[in-house]
């Protein structure tokens, strides 16, 4: 089986600085592979990434806040909500919540791969003439959460 090409995306919030953008990414790639240790297929992808590919795409995923719940009537950030669909998904990812920043979220990663982003070697179809070429291009692509992913990362612009 011929191996994909990957590439670790991420999401970090507009209002910090292109450095400390930069940064934030790296922290939350640091503790992506350390989450992955010890479990088997997540190691092995990470692996897979730092050896051959080690790409980043840092996007950016607007706001940020410590809201954990809407209780008090104030809205999560958009980083917030973003984490919550990939959590919905199943994405496998890895955050950081900066200390000096009241410990807001500041970045989220997780490792994509080409059938995800490469729309010249896999493109869209759309729109789709029935349900099941929709199904038959999901399965091109590795199945409905790439195919959501995908649809998820046509909202973000490069950071």
């Amino acid at each position: 089986m011929e191996r994909l090409e990957l590439r670790m995306y991420g999401l970090v919030p507009y209002n910090i600085s292109p450095i400390q953008q930069g940064i934030q990414f790296g922290h939350a790639v640091v503790e992506y592979g350390r989450t992955c240790e010890g479990m088997k297929n997540h190691e092995n992808h990470y692996k897979d990434w730092a050896d051959n590919w080690k790409t980043f795409i840092i996007l950016n995923g607007g706001t940020t806040n410590t809201n954990f719940s809407t209780d008090d009537g104030l809205p999560f950030g958009s980083m917030n909500r973003h984490l919550l669909a990939l959590n919905e998904m199943g994405v496998r990812f890895a955050t950081f919540h900066e200390p000096d920043l009241g410990d807001q979220l500041t970045a989220i990663v997780f490792i994509v791969d080409e059938r995800i982003f490469n729309r010249t070697k896999y493109p869209d179809p759309q729109p789709f003439a029935t349900q099941e070429e929709q199904l038959l291009f999901m399965e091109s692509i590795g199945g409905e959460k790439n195919y959501k992913l995908r649809e998820f990362l046509k909202q973000f612009r490069l950071a």
